[in-house]
This record gives C-alpha cells, sequence and structure tokens, in this order.
C-alpha cells in the first residue's frame, strides 16, 4: 500500500519550501538499472526515488546572451543554486522524511563519470561510490524527458533547472511517465551551433520506463572547446559539458517559449539582438537561426 497521506504532505511541503519540481518514482521503474547508477545500489531497503528540483532563473542567462557577462551564470545558474539553494530544499525535504519517522537519503547529482572515484580501501580494491543516474531518474519520476540535444526537458521550464535526489523507504506512489513530448526535435539546437557538435542525422532512441526518445549523437569534445557559451562540468573535466547556457540551448529556449511549449511565459522575449558566435578558433562567425 502506498502512504497517500505522506506524499501529499512532501509536495505541500515543497510548495512551501519554494521547491518548484518534485517528482516521485518507485524502485521498480529502476529495475535493470546498471547497479553503478541505480540510487538503490545506495540504499537496498529504499521503496522510493523522490527528485527535487530549483529553477535556473531566465535572467542568469541574460549576459551570456549580451556576451557580456559569463561569471553570474555561474553562481545564479549552476554553483550557488546546486551547492547552496537546492542543496537546502534537498536537506529539508530529508528532514521533512525524517520527522515523519523515515529513513531519507539525500543524493548529490554527481555525474555518472564520478563513478570509481572513490578512495582506495586496499590495493587491489577501490571503494564503488555509485553516482545514480539522475537523467534515468529524472524520467522515472515522470518529471520530464530528454531533449534532442541531450538534456532535462520539463514542461514548466524547458532546459532551465537542476535536480538533487531523496532515497526513501516510505513506500509513496509515482508519478505518471510524461506522455507527449516537450521536445518538438526541430533541430535548431543542431543548426545554429557555430561548431557543428549536434548532429542533424546521426541520433540514438533512449528508452526509460517504456518512453522512447530520440537525442542526438553530440561531439562533448567540441562542446567542451565551445566559446558560445557552454561551460565544462565543474565537478569533473571529462564530464558532459554544462550546455544550458550555450548557444544551440539558449536558441531551443526561445524556440520552446515562441511556440508555447513550456508553462514559465515572460512579457517580452528573450533574444532582442543578433546571436553571436565564434567558431573553433575563437574567430568570430556570423550564426544562422
Amino acid at each position: 500500500m502506498y502512504n497517500t497521506e505522506l506524499k501529499n504532505k512532501l509536495i505541500n511541503f515543497a510548495k512551501k519550501s519554494d521547491i518548484d519540481l518534485i517528482g516521485f518514482a518507485s524502485k521498480d521503474r529502476f529495475e535493470g538499472l546498471d547497479p553503478r547508477y541505480n540510487p538503490f545500489s545506495i540504499f537496498p531497503e529504499g521503496e522510493t526515488v523522490i527528485l527535487v528540483g530549483k529553477r535556473i532563473c531566465r535572467g542568469s542567462l541574460r549576459g551570456v546572451e549580451e556576451g557580456s557577462n559569463f561569471g553570474d551564470y555561474g553562481f545564479f545558474g549552476s554553483a550557488w543554486l546546486d551547492d547552496e539553494f537546492l542543496a537546502i530544499a534537498c536537506y529539508d525535504m530529508t528532514r521533512q522524511l525524517e520527522d515523519e519517522g523515515w529513513e531519507a537519503v539525500p543524493v548529490y547529482n554527481n555525474p555518472p563519470e564520478s563513478y570509481g572515484m572513490g578512495v582506495p580501501v586496499s590495493k587491489d580494491k577501490i571503494a564503488p561510490n555509485v553516482a545514480p543516474d539522475f537523467d534515468y531518474a529524472f524520467v522515472a519520476c515522470g518529471l520530464g524527458e530528454i531533449s534532442y540535444s541531450g538534456l532535462k526537458f520539463t514542461k514548466e521550464y524547458g532546459s532551465r533547472q537542476l535536480f538533487q535526489m531523496v532515497i526513501t523507504d516510505a513506500k509513496l506512489e509515482p508519478d505518471p511517465i510524461l506522455e507527449g513530448n516537450i521536445c518538438d526535435r526541430c533541430g535548431k539546437c543542431a543548426d545554429i551551433c557555430p561548431l557543428g557538435a549536434i548532429s542533424k542525422t546521426e541520433f540514438e532512441d533512449v528508452t526509460i520506463c517504456s518512453k522512447t526518445m530520440r537525442v542526438a549523437k553530440i561531439d562533448y569534445n567540441l562542446c567542451r572547446s565551445c566559446k558560445n557559451g557552454c561551460r565544462q562540468n565543474r565537478h569533473i573535466a571529462k564530464a558532459k559539458p554544462d550546455m544550458i547556457p550555450a548557444i544551440c540551448n539558449r536558441t531551443c529556449m526561445i524556440h520552446l517559449e515562441e511556440e508555447g511549449l513550456v508553462g514559465n511565459k515572460f512579457a517580452n522575449n528573450f533574444r532582442k539582438r543578433e546571436a553571436w558566435g565564434f567558431d573553433i578558433l575563437s574567430k568570430p562567425v556570423q550564426v544562422k537561426e
């Protein structure tokens, strides 16, 4: 039996705590997932994964869009948002579950590439250091889909959010998997990339919990050298870079808003002028929208 009263309490707590997004997934949705990336490898007696999310304010991308200020996105859209604002929300959700008498394990969103980076426990053994797959958990929690550009998209904010996780032994009803699509696979992200890092012809159909999403083949080595807003992963250099402030995703964000594909609406359009861009040699190029 699912604990409906507790789930409602957690949803209400999230609203009062300024948590923008919350989703629930049951343990069975993770069956067959590689143990290295399965959250229940951390807490085998757990029953439910909860993702809590906070939005990336659109204004934190303004300086990147104008080409005048890159640093403030790094604070308000990345480091402070993840390590402070969102971490406090995750911590408070954990406390709320503990107050109700349930064990709750807070989990930071380390990239999957961090697996195996644990400390040596002997000369021939390394601590496993499980790194849950947040893309998988995001879809499993019914929060959205993986876009053509490989980003997490929600109906509320498109790509503009970050998540942390709580694993609990409380048995909570899972949210339904998102039906339909948010990303319309228009290809504008690939069209506008000055480096040609996002393929227009090569892709993979990714299936998570019976939901299939078409995701482009992306040359992340090119993304890491991008001068158009893409940022190196701040945790692990070899991990997938942060594409949210990049020209590909800013253009996608504009498209989603113009087509009414996201709920968070604004009085004025985001792009005011022609988009700027640099090629692989850091030379200015004219980008085509």
